[in-house]
């Protein structure tokens, strides 16, 4: 999808100690009972708030280690950042956050509302969209974020026949292992590649918008996957758009619009008759073509980079190494 971006920054952080087991995620509220819609007459009209990206970096004073986003400002942001003592104004995104450092005890503030917890790896934070809060972190933080729109959140809702959509819940330090990792999945995945980073992107946000409405909102709502694979023609025809080598659009949207079939009905049918999502399978399908260009030809590293459609020979090499255990230097000296 040509209107998404992927960005990265070398503002490393100093690494995160080990977690404690024995720390367990906690929320004390007082005044107001915690997770529950926030009072409407919090939230600042939409037209006057930030997208989440713009906001996060106001308010965290840098840039992502890693982000991928599409026009509306809706994507995956990795941070690493310092201690946080500021309020988060209301943004016209949910945002959710998965959190990959030490443990620590933060505070956050909404309103008269104060709710004290422990970040850690398996607990998610949420700021439902156009709410705002005081965050009280002491410590450095590696952190995981999801900028999900609304439409998104109705999309989904309607394509998995779930019902009405609630509004989320504000979480702060809640466990859920299953959101927790599937959001910090994308600290591996994302590897500089426009067409794998966008369908990545679009899988996750579906991915995470169903797992929100099962367990996150007022009225959680009961998902019943789908099942059955592509008709055949239908495969073929979605495994021809993910092999062209030409500009052909291989977003998560054009392959479901070409099968006629929802984004969330596409992507588990696919996966049911390949026994892989989209993006797995066009990511083992450019490993292989980067195979067969190291070991039949003489072709650069850094042509071969560029022809798979990677922003620079480095994170080619970073995504070849994670799939391979190799560079793809090596890998081509070891198999001639």
């Amino acid at each position: 999808m040509s209107n998404a971006s992927l960005r990265e920054s070398s503002n490393e952080m100093p690494a995160a100690s080990q977690d404690r087991p024995q720390d367990r995620p906690q929320d004390q509220p007082q005044d107001q009972p915690q997770d529950q819609p926030k009072d409407r007459r919090e939230l600042a009209p939409g037209g006057d708030r930030p997208a989440a990206d713009a906001e996060m970096a106001r308010v965290l004073g840098t840039v992502p280690f890693r982000m991928a986003l599409d026009a509306s400002g809706a994507g995956i942001a990795h941070w690493k950042h310092e201690p946080l003592h500021d309020v988060v104004e209301p943004m016209n995104h949910h945002v959710i956050m998965a959190y990959n450092g030490s443990v620590q005890r933060m505070e956050r503030r909404s309103g008269r509302s104060i709710a004290i917890g422990t970040f850690r790896p398996g607990v998610v934070i949420i700021i439902p969209e156009g709410s705002s809060s005081r965050w009280d972190i002491p410590k450095p933080v590696d952190v995981l974020q999801l900028y999900l729109p609304q439409t998104t959140l109705r999309r989904v809702a309607d394509e998995a026949e779930a019902g009405s959509t609630a509004e989320l819940l504000e979480r702060t330090a809640h466990p859920d292992p299953v959101t927790s990792r599937l959001l910090l999945s994308a600290a591996d995945v994302l590897e500089g590649n426009e067409a794998l980073d966008t369908l990545f992107r679009q899988q996750l946000m579906d991915l995470l918008a169903t797992r929100l409405l099962a367990a996150h909102t007022g009225s959680p709502n009961v998902i019943t996957p789908a099942r059955g694979g592509l008709a055949p023609k239908t495969l073929l025809r979605a495994i021809e758009r993910l092999r062209s080598d030409s500009d052909a659009d291989v977003s998560l949207a054009a392959l479901a619009a070409e099968a006629g079939l929802s984004r969330f009905h596409f992507c588990r049918a696919f996966k049911d008759s390949t026994g892989l999502s989209p993006h797995a399978w066009l990511r083992q399908h450019r490993l292989e073509q980067a195979m067969n260009m190291l070991r039949d030809t003489d072709t650069p590293v850094v042509s071969i980079a560029a022809a798979l459609g990677y922003a620079s020979q480095t994170a080619f090499a970073a995504a070849f190494r994670k799939l391979t255990g190799e560079s793809p230097s090596d890998w081509r000296r070891r198999v001639r």
